[in-house]
């Protein structure tokens, strides 16, 4: 007797796991680095030294560099190039040229200096990388500045400035990426200066390159559920697959990774209060949650660099108002906004030490009408494939890092953009760095005020100027990523 289908009262339960392919052999880094190349056709390249790693190894430097001997073609005040991998969960690279008091062909293009920076890692979902912090500062053609990505250079030359390359093939079942950058290039069109026609000069390389493994492969779950709509198909089951468990990470609550630079110390300069508010709801910026933590504190407060590294993207962004990034040598970027002012030595390609006084703390953007605060966030180089979701809860690093009791290098002027329809400069603030009594002094011999202005103890400040805020029109420089300038 054919045995009829029952009503469906009950449902087995399967789990089928996706296939994400061959497996991926152990995970790879690595990162060049080369400061001036000069190639003439038919003839071996003429470079400075290059640094490669893996191995790891000491910076290539020079004092000076010319070529020829005479530097009728090329010369250089000191050059550099250096580069770091750390081959682990998160594979990562790191590779860095410089060269500075750049002349070419006697004076016919020059540069204080030419930087080259690359970065990539991997992470949950992938691999990535970036150029940041790559400039030319002061780049300048026939004594006139120059400001645009490409030039040509009479009827015998064409200048290309931020020449990018980006490859992430991969083989199967593993994630890459490969990212590089010739900062200045100058390839001859004709014969010129004695070098002849095809001639390739590259000032400031960088490449970084890393390969892993991808991630666990999704898990979904299907149901196995009797098939009553034929009595003739028995007990055959059909699938009703649900949706795959989510795999992206962000916002990234509990992820801490080792930043592998520093030293580094806190951000801001003096008494200062945060809690952790990381991830909290935000409707107004990428992914509509928290990507740092607010330190609070008081109008004009000096900020101050967390590691050494170079600034970019300092100057004006509707929601973070005045703000920068920080490069730090291994890649890992932070950021900083609602400044009231930057220091005058905050401008885009500058070379900072850690404790450097780099703005004052404000609350421009969409930080105005509440109190005055620093917004902080840290974003990993084995992040930054993510783009602005790439940022961590800064709250462990911020309570790890050092207080500096005082500011080991003079704090500069300040300034602060022109922003279209806004205010010229911030509101007039002041912070108090150090103090000394006089009271003692009796305005009579000159010698009991300076007994009466020496420091009480050996740890007490030192005197500090005040200095004053002004505006500038510098412009803002364009912003990091699209989800925050």
């Amino acid at each position: 007797m054919r045995r009829l289908a029952l009503p469906v009262l009950l449902a087995t339960l399967a789990v089928v796991t996706t296939s994400a392919g061959g497996a991926a052999g152990a995970p790879t880094a690595a990162a060049s680095a080369l400061a001036i190349k000069i190639e003439l056709p038919g003839q071996a390249a003429v470079t400075t030294t290059a640094a490669d790693s893996p191995p790891d190894a000491a910076p290539a430097t020079t004092e000076t560099y010319t070529y020829p001997a005479d530097g009728s073609v090329l010369t250089a005040a000191s050059t550099t190039a250096s580069g770091t991998t750390s081959v682990a969960r998160n594979a990562s690279a790191s590779a860095e040229s410089d060269v500075t008091g750049l002349s070419l062909f006697g004076g016919v293009v020059t540069a204080d200096a030419v930087i080259a920076r690359a970065s990539a890692g991997t992470g949950y979902s992938g691999a990535g990388g970036n150029v940041d912090g790559s400039a030319v500062q002061n780049l300048r053609v026939g004594g006139q500045p120059l400001v645009a990505d490409h030039a040509n250079l009479g009827t015998w030359g064409l200048l290309t400035v931020g020449k990018q390359a980006v490859d992430s093939t991969a083989p199967s079942g593993s994630a890459a990426y490969r990212t590089s950058v010739v900062e200045l290039e100058i390839q001859l069109t004709a014969a010129y200066a004695g070098l002849p026609s095809g001639t390739d000069i590259q000032i400031g390389f960088a490449e970084a390159d890393v390969q892993a493994a991808p991630p666990p492969p999704a898990t979904t779950t299907t149901e196995t559920i009797p098939d009553t709509t034929n009595p003739t198909a028995g007990d055959a089951p059909r699938l009703l697959p649900k949706s795959p468990k989510q795999t992206k990470p962000g916002p990234l609550y509990h992820v801490h990774p080792k930043l592998g630079a520093g030293p580094y110390v806190f951000p801001v300069f003096g008494p200062s209060s945060f809690i952790d508010t990381f991830g909290a709801k935000r409707t107004d910026v990428s992914g509509d949650f928290h990507h740092g933590d607010d330190i609070f504190g008081e109008l004009g407060q000096p900020l101050v660099a967390v590691t050494s590294g170079i600034l970019f993207s300092v100057g004006y962004e509707k929601i973070g108002g005045n703000r920068l990034w920080l490069l730090d040598k291994a890649g890992n970027q932070f950021y900083y906004a609602h400044l009231s002012a930057f220091s005058t030595d905050a401008v885009n390609g500058a070379h900072v030490q850690a404790g450097e006084v780099i703005g004052f703390m404000g609350g421009t953007g969409d930080a105005e009408g509440t109190p005055v605060h620093l917004h902080f966030e840290v974003h990993p180089v084995s992040f930054l494939y993510l783009g602005y979701d790439g940022a961590v809860d800064p709250t462990s690093y911020l309570k790890a890092w050092k207080h500096e009791q005082t500011l080991p290098f003079p704090i500069t002027g300040g300034w602060a953009p022109n922003v279209p329809g806004g205010k010229l400069a911030p509101e007039p603030g002041a912070v108090l760095l150090g103090q000394s009594d006089i009271s003692t002094a009796n305005g009579l011999d000159p010698r009991s005020l300076r007994d009466a202005m020496q420091p009480l103890a050996p740890a007490a400040l030192e005197p500090t100027k005040v200095q004053t805020v002004v505006p500038s029109t510098a412009p803002a420089a364009p912003s990091a990523y699209p989800g925050r300038g």
